[in-house]
């Protein structure tokens, strides 16, 4: 099953409510497909410069990997040198911070990512799972 615009974009919409009604800083969200090609993207108002290429980046590197940043990166803390590598061999394709979010069917299969940057990376992961949740999808990593 393919990710449609349709979903992607009701994943930005519940993203962004959900920052908003937690009092978030503005964000940028990327929601790409099981390929790592973007469906839709946004970035609020205020948003720094830099947050659409780190929420790119957390999505990118879920897919990946195949898990969310939040596993990734602790998993960065024990063997830092290989996610060093991993992350210049990728051209930075990879975010170690939460945020970055598995989306998948009803049946587990990954269609794509979500990543989410603009707010600490416990924020922008709450927003990210809001988001796949209201779309009627699934979240989590790979066992």
């Amino acid at each position: 099953m393919s990710l449609t615009l349709t979903q992607a974009r009701a994943i930005i919409d519940a993203a962004l409510d959900q920052a908003r009604a937690d009092g978030a800083q503005p964000l940028a969200v990327v929601v790409l497909d099981a390929g790592a090609h973007p469906v839709a993207t946004v970035r609020e108002d205020g948003a720094s410069l830099f947050r659409f290429d780190i929420a790119k980046a957390k999505a990118a590197g879920a897919l990946g990997m195949g898990a969310d940043t939040r596993v990734i990166a602790t998993r960065a803390a024990s063997n830092p040198v290989f996610f060093q590598s991993v992350v210049a061999a990728t051209g930075g394709r990879l975010a170690l911070s939460p945020g970055g979010v598995l989306i998948r069917d009803v049946e587990g299969a990954v269609m794509g990512a979500v990543g989410i940057s603009g707010d600490t990376g416990d924020c922008d992961e709450a927003c990210a799972i809001a988001g796949i949740l209201v779309a009627g999808l699934s979240h989590g990593d790979v066992k």
